[in-house]
């Protein structure tokens, strides 16, 4: 399955704090993510993850367009509630997951829900729904 990973600046140790935690299941997956949030998760956990752009210049586009070809199966966008510099982005990624049936948790509440499912198999149907997505990202 293809993650990707954002957060603010304020939600950015949690969302390595849940890498760390999830660690093992995470592994067995491909990681992306924008780049801050990537390389502190690369460095905390040791973890491959592939890298775009910073938010500020253009990384939730690039994770957006992923989702419009269908080419994730996961988003996990650790956000601030009060952050108003994510806010589109935010809006864009959650709509962009709802047109193509993406499961996308933006507190780490439904993010553990969403990595014990994946963890069981309950997204296992995307590999047989989307195989041309099953190729590694760029």
């Amino acid at each position: 399955m293809n993650i990707a990973l954002l957060s603010d600046e304020s939600k950015q140790e949690l969302m390595v704090q849940f890498c760390i935690a999830y660690c093992g299941i995470l592994a067995k997956h491909t990681l992306c993510a924008t780049s801050e949030t990537g390389k502190a998760v690369a460095e905390a956990t040791g973890l491959d993850v592939k890298l775009f752009l910073s938010h500020g210049h253009g990384g939730a586009q690039q994770i957006g367009a992923r989702l419009s070809y269908n080419e994730l199966d996961m988003v996990l966008f650790f956000t601030g509630p009060k952050n108003e510099d994510y806010l589109d982005d935010l809006v864009s990624i959650c709509h962009l997951c709802d047109i193509n049936n993406v499961p996308c948790a933006t507190n780490i509440a439904t993010a553990e829900m969403l990595i014990m499912g994946l963890n069981r198999g309950d997204l296992d149907y995307r590999e047989i729904l989307y195989p041309r997505s099953r190729q590694v990202l760029v």
